[in-house]
């Protein structure tokens, strides 16, 4: 099988607040080349590097707004999060978990510091990525899937230099829990300093990187440090990651959608007609009903 090549390794761009309670550097979309179509199904990561929140009273986050058309997936590295959707989904998430949030015919969702881990303050990071539906899911029936870390498939590497953590999709016969629309993966590369470990997708998958810590090499020869973002080519099936310090690596590969986006806000449909018809639901009251 042929290498799979690097074709961008791209530094954090200035952070910016969403709501109170998330310090995100956004790599997609972007404007280097990471349009929503170019790592479709993967349209959108916002990436809450490591920070410091002093200890609050009165929880940090995001108040109620809606969303139609596609999935949230939130990963904690650090701190803990809240969730509650007009759907009935909700919970709290801590270090290592995932919430799956499929908002689809719409919701309406709130997400903020968990409040005994607010009042104690500390260290939070974490990755929000929305995912794409297919044009006969958009309007499907809402769902929410909690993710715990002690659930996850996990594949040891040799010589006990690390894991493989799969959140979804299959990583050596090893299938992780998340139900997904489309062909999808989803990895916690656990590394120590010197490990490698080795991946293998389909040339036309959309697959990238992020370095969450430490540093790492790809294919032997490209470097990528901690808060990067390593867009792989389409151009093979195979490469390798080398941890240069010991190194947590999210990896995303999925098989593109290949159906026109149209996205506004919070909104991800087909048309610009299905935009306004969604505007027009939620000003209607028809994404449900959820307290601020």
């Amino acid at each position: 099988m042929a290498t799979k090549t690097v074709e961008l390794v791209v530094s954090p761009r200035e952070p910016h607040f969403v709501g109170d309670g998330f310090r995100v550097h956004n790599f997609i979309p972007s404007a280097y080349r990471l349009d929503m179509q170019r790592m479709d199904p993967v349209i959108m990561m916002d990436y809450n590097s490591r920070y410091y929140f002093e200890p609050s009273e009165i929880p940090k986050g995001v108040g109620v707004h809606p969303h139609r058309g596609f999935e949230t997936v939130t990963i904690a590295y650090k701190g803990k999060v809240e969730h509650h959707d007009s759907g009935g989904g909700g919970g709290i998430i801590g270090e290592g978990d995932v919430q799956w949030m499929t908002a689809a015919s719409g919701v309406l969702h709130k997400e903020f510091h968990e409040k005994e881990w607010s009042k104690k303050g500390g260290d939070f990071q974490m990755v929000q990525l929305w995912i794409n539906l297919p044009a006969k899911d958009k309007m499907s029936t809402p769902k929410y899937q909690s993710i715990e870390n002690a659930a996850m498939s996990r594949y040891k590497l040799e010589n006990n230099s690390g894991e493989i953590e799969i959140i979804a999709g299959e990583y050596e016969g090893l299938k992780g829990s998340a139900s997904t629309f489309t062909p999808l993966h989803l990895f916690n590369a656990k590394l120590k300093k010197g490990a490698t470990a080795n991946f293998s997708f389909p040339n036309n998958y959309n697959t990238a990187l992020l370095v969450i810590e430490g540093d790492i090499k790809v294919n032997s020869t490209e470097e990528a440090p901690t808060d990067h973002f390593v867009l792989m080519a389409n151009d093979g099936e195979v490469f390798t990651i080398e941890a240069t310090n010991d190194a947590i690596v999210l990896i995303l590969s999925g098989e593109p959608i290949n159906e026109p986006i149209a996205a506004h806000g919070p909104f991800v449909m087909n048309s610009k007609q299905e935009l306004m018809q969604a505007f027009d639901d939620f000003n209607k009251g028809k994404f449900g009903y959820l307290e601020d």
